[in-house]
């Protein structure tokens, strides 16, 4: 099994959210020994924004009549569509910033939203190429916004990433939850620890399904 451990927030030691790719992700390991991870820092090597050059250029390596800068771009996308493609987990931490997620995240799917590698247009619409595979979310929140539906408008996060991935195909989606740690010490401390029962329910039951259902 592949695992993609994915962080986006440049707070390094300071994160919430890295703190819980790394709980994540070292559980996951535990009970399903043999788990082999590969991690992307965003906030160390993001890929840049869309730009002329790298818009519209995903074809094959080598096409003949690209620039040498849409030749670099290419490969660029070519290598993260094809890192999250052999991926059969996917652990990515996405702390809320003003209400969506970090642009370092937003350039990551900007590249691997690939018509002909993870989605394509039919007849009938859309249709996800990237099913099969689980992702977890790991989610923190300065405020509370999931029991509060005064904010729950406001969540272009979670709401976000659940509509981008579903556009790929990916049904198992799953979210770990951190908030309320700007609220002081003792709510941060709180949402942590819920966090943790969160993490420890979610990897004891995808243990005790066949990878099958796994994946579904």
């Amino acid at each position: 099994m592949k695992l993609l451990h994915i962080d986006s927030s440049p707070l390094n030691a300071n994160s919430v959210s890295r703190q819980l790719t790394e709980r994540m992700v070292a559980q996951w390991q535990a009970t399903h020994p043999g788990t082999v991870v590969e991690h992307l820092d965003l906030a160390v090597n993001a890929p840049t924004h869309l730009s002329l050059d790298s818009l519209g250029f995903r074809t094959a390596p080598g096409t003949p009549g690209l620039t040498e800068v849409q030749q670099r771009e290419n490969e660029i996308s070519e290598r993260l569509v094809s890192q999250f493609l052999a991926a059969d987990v996917v652990v990515i931490g996405a702390p809320m910033y003003n209400f969506s997620i970090p642009s370092q995240l937003k350039a990551w799917i900007d590249r691997v939203a690939q018509a002909g590698r993870t989605f394509k247009y039919t007849e009938k619409g859309p249709q996800g190429l990237a099913g099969g595979k689980t992702v977890i979310v790991a989610s923190s929140r300065g405020g509370v916004y999931s029991t509060n539906p005064a904010l729950a408008g406001l969540d272009h996060q979670e709401s976000y990433l659940r509509t981008v991935f579903g556009f790929f195909g990916v049904t198992d989606i799953r979210f770990v939850r951190a908030e309320g740690v700007a609220m002081g010490e003792a709510a941060k401390a709180q949402a942590l620890s819920a966090a943790d029962v969160t993490i420890k329910a979610l990897t004891v039951d995808a243990a005790n399904q066949p990878e099958a259902a796994l994946a579904a």
